[in-house]
């Protein structure tokens, strides 16, 4: 084939345009034809003669569906302005509508029904008769959304309506739609309602015998969504009849044969376990427990998951009955859980070969335990936890699930706060997490990175700081390969944590190992990364390492190292770091400390020949003036002025001219009504500037 000359391309080329152009035209089409007609938009149009009342009436009446909804969603406005004529003429018209309304509108209907059952209107309560009618009648409907909506609305309603009111209106029926002659739905929805009743009155033992009606029912549902109701209902009935009503049937409901009852009862049982007394935590309760614990194990994995994330609230709720052998029972069962699934050799874990849909059961069962483990530390005892729960606990860190060690991590810090002076125990584990192959894990840990460092670096006695500092083995370089692991990573705001969690390092390790493995780190991140708040984080944390740092000489090289990669760096980008770093040091050091060793060298950046440096200077310039003392620093703001003329003078940028011309205005308006306070915080940094230089005389810093 030839190719075509330009020309031709050209014309080719026009023409296909046109063409698209044609092809767009039957775009049109369809939306001519959806238009509506002249005769649609006379069957839509009102006499706008009628009020509101009675163009909501004509529009129920004779309106299309879109307008009866519309008037349906706007009925709580319509109670507002005028509830008499709105009961007395719109309401009957609602009702007879929804006999026939599609799922919708009925939905609307229950949403606005609410709005106006929970309104402060005294008004409404004579009303409220004929509103409940119309929720109960609806209860039933063959959409099971559309009940459930309903249903909803009452239970919500509930919460804003009288005793009296629910009595006559909602309890009087509720007895006919709980007999077993009732649809399953309508038997669920009376569980519901009885629980939410239970709450209101003092005493509710009138409805005991249609709470056991209904706990024996013959559908598991049933039982189960009414087992669910039994706490509500034991509160309200007081003390004396759950245990002669409730416990009884929570027992019977515990050996039901549908794990879903089992599991209700469970549930329920531990949610009351602060009702029952010792008596019968210990001869109720306990042997119940311990057979659901035993035979969910042996041959019910779907309860397991919600047994095991409800173990520390058990165990915590029944240790004051236990006797040390029970003690040891529950103990050694909550091992068996966290191994659950797993096979250990040779000291590691590895999951053994299961379908995979119970595999995913036990890696639940397994984080459900991890995320016990805090309460199952205090449950023990944390003085025997080296013989009792360290080998579960580094299990369950080395766990080849991900989502298990990202469980234990988030709650490492609570097992550090519980072993106190023993914290030594878990440093191993530490160390493990922190370099965990997973981000999410590492994501976890560092949640609470700052608490978990300073306690595991803690020997939990001492007055200062470095006398409570013990070294962990391996935990720098750990910390040093976490943040390389987060940078390299695509998730950088796991990183800017990171990096604003590693300001607590001053505390936990020795400003020469800060100095060596992490401040050229700081340095290379802020000059080479491409994310500007990881950049301003490792701004702010090298801050933090230059303010504690206790020795002159490295302090002096951190400056001279700023001012030659930043402050005079060849590129612009690392010069506006300079002044970002500036903003963070206005904060953490005192005034005298700023001005002697930043504010010249920002000053200088006037001259700079990239307009974005000089504007973000202009934006400073308030707050390095609020840096200057008088009189002592007069000559400082003299040079600030001197630069703020020279702006003023010279400066082309119209951006930049426009910012020093409004920080020109803003000087004579500077507020001094907190200048007391502020001065007050001044000296104390600048004592404890000059208080961590003299310690270096007393307590020389630990090398590497």
């Amino acid at each position: 084939e030839h190719l075509k000359p330009p020309d031709e391309l050209v014309i080719s080329g026009l023409f296909g345009q046109i063409d698209d152009l044609q092809d767009l035209t039957f775009i049109e089409r369809p939306i001519r034809r959806s238009l509506k007609t002249a005769e649609e938009i006379d069957k839509l149009t009102v006499d706008e003669d009628l009020n509101d009342i009675e163009r909501a009436v004509y529009l129920l009446s004779s309106g299309q569906d879109v307008q009866r909804a519309s008037v349906i969603v706007n009925l709580p406005n319509l109670v507002r302005q005028n509830p008499a004529e709105t009961f007395r003429r719109v309401v009957p018209k609602v009702r007879e509508v929804l006999h026939v309304a599609g799922a919708d509108m009925q939905l609307a209907a229950a949403g606005s029904f609410l709005t106006i059952l929970q309104d402060d209107i005294v008004l409404i309560q004579t009303h409220t008769h004929s509103i409940l009618q119309i929720v109960l009648l609806n209860l039933d409907h063959r959409d099971t959304v559309v009940g459930s909506a309903w249903l909803e609305t009452l239970l919500s309603a509930i919460d804003a309506l009288p005793k009296e009111t629910i009595r006559q209106e909602i309890l009087s029926p509720l007895v006919s739609k709980a007999q077993l002659s009732q649809s399953v739905p309508a038997r669920l929805a009376s569980c519901r309602i009885l629980g939410k009743v239970a709450a209101k009155f003092e005493s509710s033992k009138d409805l005991l015998p249609l709470v056991r009606s209904l706990c024996q029912d013959v559908e598991y549902e049933v039982r189960s969504c009414m087992c669910r109701q039994l706490e509500n209902i034991a509160r309200g009935i007081g003390l004396e009849h759950t245990k002669a009503v409730v416990l009884p049937e929570l027992v019977e409901l515990a050996r039901d044969e549908g794990s879903t009852v089992r599991l209700a009862a469970f549930d329920t049982i531990i949610n009351l376990l602060e009702m029952f007394d010792s008596d019968d935590r210990t001869r109720v309760i306990f042997p119940l427990v311990k057979t659901f614990c035993e035979k969910c194990f042996k041959a019910d994995e779907a309860v397991l998951a919600s047994l095991s994330f409800q173990y520390g609230k058990l165990c915590h709720g029944l240790s004051a009955s236990f006797t040390d052998e029970q003690h040891l029972w529950f103990l050694e069962f909550y091992k068996k859980l966290c191994c659950l699934g797993l096979q250990h050799e040779n000291g590691h874990c590895e999951s053994q070969p299961y379908p995979l849909e119970l595999e995913n059961k036990y890696a639940l069962v397994r984080r459900n335990c991890a995320y016990n483990f805090p309460a199952m530390v205090l449950f023990a005892d944390p003085n025997h936890f080296l013989s009792e729960l360290y080998r579960t606990f580094s299990s369950l860190c080395h766990d080849p699930e991900i989502s298990v060690r990202r469980t234990a991590a988030e709650g490492f810090h609570e097992v550090v706060k519980l072993l106190g002076p023993n914290v030594h125990y878990v440093h191993k584990e530490l160390i493990t997490l922190l370099q965990d192959d997973s981000l999410e894990v590492l994501d976890a840990l560092i949640n609470h990175l700052q608490e978990t460092l300073e306690l595991a670096t803690s020997r939990g006695e001492g007055a200062g700081p470095e006398s409570k500092q013990v070294n962990v083995p391996d935990l720098v370089p750990a910390l040093v390969a976490a943040e390389q692991k987060a940078a390299s990573s695509l998730r950088w705001r796991v990183h800017e944590k990171l990096l604003q969690r590693y300001s607590c390092l001053p505390r936990v390790i020795s400003g020469d190992q800060i100095y060596f493995r992490f401040l050229q780190r700081m340095f290379g991140i802020i000059t080479t990364n491409n994310v500007l708040p990881v950049q301003r984080e490792a701004a702010r944390t090298l801050c933090v390492f230059l303010r504690y740092n206790r020795k002159q000489e490295q302090r002096q090289e951190i400056i001279s190292k700023i001012m030659q990669e930043l402050a005079q760096g060849r590129s612009y980008w690392n010069r506006l770091r300079f002044l970002d770093l500036c903003e963070i040091a206005i904060d953490l050091f005192s005034k005298s400390y700023f001005c002697k060793h930043f504010l010249i060298q920002a000053l200088e950046l006037v001259n700079d020949p990239v307009a974005n440096v000089r504007y973000k200077l202009c934006h400073m310039l308030p707050r390095l003036r609020s840096t200057i003392r008088l009189p002592a620093d007069k000559h400082l703001l003299q040079q600030l002025e001197f630069c703020v003329r020279k702006l003023l003078c010279r400066e082309k940028d119209k951006d930049v001219v426009a910012t020093v011309r409004k920080v020109r205005e803003h000087f004579s308006l500077l507020q001094y009504h907190k200048r007391h306070e502020r001065d007050l915080l001044d000296q104390k940094k600048e004592k404890e500037e000059t208080l961590l230089l003299e310690m270096v005389r007393d307590q020389p810093c630990r090398t590497m």
